[in-house]
């Protein structure tokens, strides 16, 4: 497995890291927890080093899934996980509201910590920028949790340009997650160059538009009621039958590759910068296999620029996430 580096700030990961997230909620009933936890131990032998969760997936589930799953091989992995959300601790229900006070984050802290079964956080996010919380109180509060030891690391997700500015002013961050594939490139427009210029790693999520980039999602496929993609405009069916030209394109440029659609849209992404860190997620172990897989793929500049070109001549219909979830990116 290819390493890279987050930004400047010395954090070696595999190339390709593996989000957690799907294993625990929001694409259907949770998985098996056995199967899950042979699956992220399998990816562990495949070479994955970084590993990628939140207190909110589940909540709280996903966090013991990955302590126990990975306890036996802790000091060869890297961790990441996330705060900045209402959650009663004692029944894990959600009030809606985000919560960034540097006392909550404290003791979400070190509940993490006790799910995850470790004595330090690799990486810690801020999963949603608090408008009532100034980021500089964040990034302090991050600050001290990495002069106690308790976190290595601290990124932020879905964070807008200034927002990431002030915080990095406080401290450097390491890395900022939030979505970039083919089929959403407004990371290109702004947050890339910024992040180059601050010395700032990128982790995108959803690398394969939640599946679509993979080619087995069509028109006609029916998702489970409880999977979050049924609220997603850009899953529409309508906007599915639009988008399946996207879907053709990278299609067709694997087959010349001889290459899988998830693998094209992966090497794509690797392609940008190499302090990209794609986060792919998955349940089954083929497609873990498919997904890195992607990583020896060296595609050309010409490769590159043609596929970048042609994919931006085709208009992706609907928006990325819902109206209510997009109104908490970008601050």
């Amino acid at each position: 497995m290819q390493t890279r580096t987050l930004g400047h700030s010395g954090l070696e990961v595999s190339a390709i890291g593996l989000g957690c997230m799907s294993m625990s909620a929001l694409y259907g009933p949770a998985a098996d927890r056995t199967e899950m936890i042979a699956l992220i131990r399998k990816a562990v032998d495949l070479g994955v080093t970084l590993f990628d969760t939140a207190e909110s997936y589940g909540p709280f589930t996903n966090e013991a899934l990955l302590g126990e799953a990975l306890k036996p091989v802790r000091q060869h992995v890297v961790i990441a996980t996330k705060f900045g959300f209402d959650i009663d601790p004692v029944t894990g229900q959600r009030s809606g509201r985000l919560n960034s006070r540097p006392e909550h984050i404290r003791k979400v802290v070190d509940a993490a910590l006790h799910r995850l079964q470790t004595d330090h956080i690799d990486l810690l996010y801020q999963h949603r920028v608090d408008p009532d919380v100034p980021i500089e109180d964040v990034a302090g509060t991050l600050r001290d949790l990495i002069s106690a030891g308790k976190v290595r690391h601290y990124g932020l997700s879905e964070a807008g340009i200034q927002t990431i500015r002030r915080a990095h002013g406080v401290h450097p961050l390491t890395a900022v997650q939030s979505e970039y594939s083919l089929w959403y490139r407004e990371p290109e427009r702004e947050l890339l160059p910024t992040l180059e210029e601050l010395g700032i790693g990128f982790v995108p999520f959803s690398p394969l538009g939640a599946g679509f980039l993979t080619g087995a999602i069509t028109a006609d496929t029916a998702f489970d009621p409880t999977d979050f993609r049924n609220r997603v405009p850009r899953f529409a069916p309508e906007a599915r039958v639009a988008n399946l030209a996207l879907v053709d394109l990278v299609r067709a440029f694997a087959a010349r590759l001889g290459a899988t659609p998830a693998q094209i849209a992966l090497s794509w992404l690797l392609a940008q910068k190499p302090w990209i860190v794609p986060i792919p997620g998955t349940t089954k172990l083929h497609r873990l296999q498919e997904n890195l897989g992607a990583v020896p793929i060296a595609l050309s500049l010409v490769d590159v620029d043609t596929l970048s070109h042609a994919a931006a001549q085709i208009a992706v219909v609907g928006e990325r996430l819902p109206q209510a979830v997009l109104e908490l990116s970008n601050r």
